[in-house]
């Protein structure tokens, strides 16, 4: 009776340890207070960088007048293959912005609009064209038309995802792809960011709230994201996964029966003295 206990007691302990290590390896924001106020960025929004493409629409009363600031819409096949009657889609074209920051615009000519968010864009381009009398009571939207995200590693869906708008943070980013899988490490997350001629890496720990003081929490046009793999999922590259499941619980009762192996020789050896 007293080996049933003190296998029970022994095979208890056993899984609480491993219950509580896998917890803190796969648990998100470990140390988060409840009710706590903090500050949040509102205010943040990307810069339009070189090779950027923007949709820049001016409207007012008078569409006619407007029509001259506006690029003109192209439409196109939805399937490659031409058919009767084959649907067509309506798409804006866009401004490239060039190496040196510029884009060239219809009347106003060359604008430098590297270094600004969009919001600044449109007061820029409102500026100049009331400067000029060209148009009243005009209103200018700028959207980003190539903002753009790759998620790889050990996600549930790794692949480029297209953003709208012009801000979005690191936990968004990763719940559109599925969230990790349980072999992805939290702590071992990496941003990898270009900025003109310079690439820059962010590590990231998704169980620590130190994540949202991190420059790679808001994420930026091109930011690549990828998701280490734990030991086990790093094993599995040289072993077929069934195989691995197939060692992996043999592993488990070799253990077990090993351990009750020295158990049973610890009580019998008490038992003899």
């Amino acid at each position: 009776m007293k080996i049933v206990q003190q296998f029970c007691l022994l095979t208890a302990i056993l899984l609480t340890v491993t219950a509580c290590n896998t917890t803190k390896n796969v648990t998100y924001l470990q140390d988060i207070e409840t009710n706590m106020v903090s500050t949040v960025d509102s205010e943040h929004s990307i810069t339009i960088q070189p090779k950027d493409m923007l949709s820049i629409v001016v409207t007012c009363k008078d569409p006619e007048l407007s029509a001259m600031f506006n690029l003109p819409s192209v439409s196109y096949q939805v399937n490659s293959e031409i058919t009767a009657g084959e649907a067509t889609t309506q798409r804006l074209l866009g401004y490239v912005v060039d190496e040196r920051g510029y884009i060239d615009f219809p009347v106003l000519g060359q604008i430098k609009v590297a270094g600004l968010n969009r919001w600044q864009l449109q007061d820029k381009i409102k500026e100049e064209i009331s400067k000029r009398n060209l148009l009243k009571d005009m209103i200018v939207t700028v959207e980003f038309m190539n903002f753009k995200i790759s998620i790889l590693g050990e996600v549930k869906t790794p692949g480029s995802y297209t953003i709208e708008g012009d801000k979005v943070t690191i936990i968004e980013a990763i719940s559109m792809a599925g969230d990790l899988t349980i072999y992805g490490k939290r702590d071992n997350v990496y941003v990898i960011r270009e900025d003109g001629d310079e690439r820059t890496t962010y590590k990231v720990d998704l169980r620590s709230t130190e994540l949202f003081k991190s420059p790679a929490y808001y994420l930026k046009q091109n930011d690549i994201v990828y998701v280490q793999p734990n030991k086990v999922r790093a094993g599995q590259s040289t072993i077929n996964e069934n195989n691995m499941k197939s060692v992996t619980l043999w592993m488990s009762i070799a253990s077990l029966l090993s351990s009750i192996g020295v158990l049973i020789t610890t009580i019998i050896n008490n038992k003899n003295n």
